[in-house]
């Protein structure tokens, strides 16, 4: 599973959509996908976990359950894409450490926004960030409704020059080539104030600063029709506003400049929140 699909499912209907599109990426990639359902047990005793006896949870039937839950999921799964290969798992432990551990194994993993059962608030809050930030393989967090009719709409990348906004920018290359869609690449810096909106030879360097990375992406996928976008403003609006027509926006962990701090703090809970498609954030392993 090296370089297979984790997704985070729970039943709930943000982990159906989330199921969904890892379905679609592992049929374009030909990857394995597995299906990751994590509880926490809480008691008066404290967390019940990795700790217990392997098979034993304070309630069995509820085990039951949830095995049977992700194994029929699973086998629906893989009776609508015979070509992927699907298996499921049941695992103990608080759901964002024990994703976080499983994402060592992985080449991607897939989350829907919310959940239920042992989901229970996934995604919300400072949950979202330890995920996102600290996970060892890119993360990509779906929301219900995120996909719907964005097939051909393009791949939207936020690039700074940092290193991590580089390895994002061959995450969406790469995928923008894979699904036949135009590549979007944003740079974004917010101009002090006092100097007002930025002149013409300000735009005229950063675009050339864009241009320069991406001059080996375009030799190697010239099938790939790459658009840039220099915005003076405030970076989590301008790619919010960009994934409007977007199937995916791309960021890395960690910026300098204008993306300083992306999905760190307010802009990658901005962009979790309020983008209008699935979000993909991209770390070094």
């Amino acid at each position: 599973m090296s370089d297979g699909i984790i997704v985070g499912y729970d039943g709930s209907a943000d982990a159906t959509v989330a199921l969904n599109w890892a379905m679609d990426e592992a049929e374009r990639t030909g990857r394995p996908v597995r299906l990751a359902y994590v509880f926490e047990w809480v008691t008066v005793a404290g967390w019940v976990g990795p700790g217990v006896a392997p098979g034993i949870w304070p309630d069995e039937t509820a085990r039951r359950q949830a095995e049977e839950l992700v194994a029929q999921a699973a086998a629906e799964a893989a009776a609508a894409r015979p070509t992927v290969e699907v298996r499921g798992e049941v695992l103990d432990g608080p759901p964002a450490l024990v994703l976080q551990e499983r994402s060592a194994e992985a080449g991607l993993l897939v989350l829907g926004s919310r959940g239920h059962g042992g989901f229970g608030g996934l995604l919300v809050g400072s949950t979202a960030v330890a995920v996102t930030a600290h996970a060892h393989c890119p993360v990509v967090v779906v929301r219900d409704g995120d996909t719907a009719g964005r097939r051909t709409g393009p791949v939207v990348v936020g690039v700074d020059g940092s290193p991590t906004s580089l390895l994002a920018l061959g995450f969406a290359v790469e995928r923008a080539a894979w699904w036949g869609v135009p590549l979007r690449v944003v740079r974004a810096w917010e101009p002090a104030a006092e100097h007002g909106p930025a002149p013409d030879d300000a735009v005229a360097a950063e675009r050339v600063a864009l241009e320069e990375p991406l001059a080996r992406w375009r030799e190697t996928f010239p099938d790939v029709e790459v658009a840039t976008d220099v915005v003076a403003g405030r970076p989590a609006a301008a790619l919010v506003e960009q994934s409007r027509d977007a199937q995916l926006v791309v960021v890395g962990t960690r910026g300098r400049g204008g993306l300083r701090g992306t999905l760190l703090g307010s802009v990658s809970q901005q962009l979790i929140q309020h983008a209008h498609c699935p979000v993909a954030v991209v770390r070094e392993r």
